[in-house]
This record gives C-alpha cells, structure tokens and sequence, in this order.
C-alpha cells in the first residue's frame, strides 16, 4: 500500500475571545501617548492647577480616552468643581467672614484660616477676623487630632506663649 502524503493547511494563530466578543487591537504607541498625557494631567491636577488639568481632561476625551475614559470624565468634573470652587467672589468683608466660620464649623481649618488671613489683608483694622483666628486657636485645642501631641513642650509653647 502506498502512503500519500496530504497537505495541510498552515495553522493560523486565532485572536482570543471574550464575552463580549474579539478583543480588540492594542497600538502600544498609542495606548503609551495616552498615558502620557494622562498622567500629565494628574500631575497637573495634584498641583492645584485644576484649569490647566481640566483643558487637558477634556482634550483626551475629545481625542478618545479608550479605557480611560471614565477616569478621565471623573478627573474632568472634579477640576471642574475645584475651579468653581477657588472663584469664590465675595463683595465685602463680612462675606468672607461668614463663609470663613461656615469652613471652621465643618472642621475646614486651614481653609478657614487663609480666609481670615485674607480679610485681615484687606482691613487690619478687622477685629472680627481677629476674632475668628482666636476661636481657630480654640477649636485647635480642642480637637483631638491634636491629643496626642498636648504634652509636647513645643506645641504647648505655641498654644499657650508667655506674655
């Protein structure tokens, strides 16, 4: 019996599959571009530079995000609110002065300090600012973030400095 050899086709490598179907390409280039610029952005945000950040965010969504897109839409709003934020336009002192308390009352206290500080720019003569900065000493005694160090000679001398 003769043997006849059969020719077979070559095997061709398949793309694996998923649940929701082929995977698709990945353009290392790309996919690295993307990142990049990503991670700018972060940087950017982490360094109070929300307007620069949000311009960024916002062009990668206009470019396409890929997989990143739901980050970078969280990361967009979030400048978004801390530039709303930082525009706070108050027409007088006593504005300040009253947004300043509503900080010291949620536990905001360095925020609360720089608004007190800034009204003492405007006016040294600002007696409430004053005022305001001494209730922030209080509330700094009081608190118990600060328990731990209250027996620390230096932190007393600051609390409480001999006349």
């Amino acid at each position: 019996m003769a043997q006849t050899k059969t020719a077979t086709a070559p095997a061709t490598k398949r793309t694996p599959r998923t649940l929701a179907g082929s995977v698709p390409q990945v353009n290392d280039n790309a996919r690295a571009q993307l990142v990049t610029h990503y991670e700018a952005a972060l940087r950017l945000m982490q360094d109070g530079k929300y307007d620069k950040a949000h311009a960024a965010f916002d062009k990668m969504l206009a470019a396409g995000a890929g997989e990143l897109s739901d980050r970078v839409r969280m990361y967009s709003t979030a400048c978004a609110q801390q530039m709303i934020k930082d525009k706070k336009d108050f027409s007088n002192c006593e504005e300040r002065y009253d947004y300043a308390v509503s900080l010291l009352n949620d536990g905001l206290y360095e925020d609360a300090r720089e608004h007190f500080k800034l009204i003492l720019q405007e006016n040294e003569k600002a007696d409430y600012a004053f005022y305001g900065l001494a209730v922030l000493s209080i509330q700094a005694r009081a608190d118990s973030d600060f328990q731990d160090m209250a027996d620390d000679p230096r932190f007393t001398e600051l609390l409480y400095p001999e006349v």
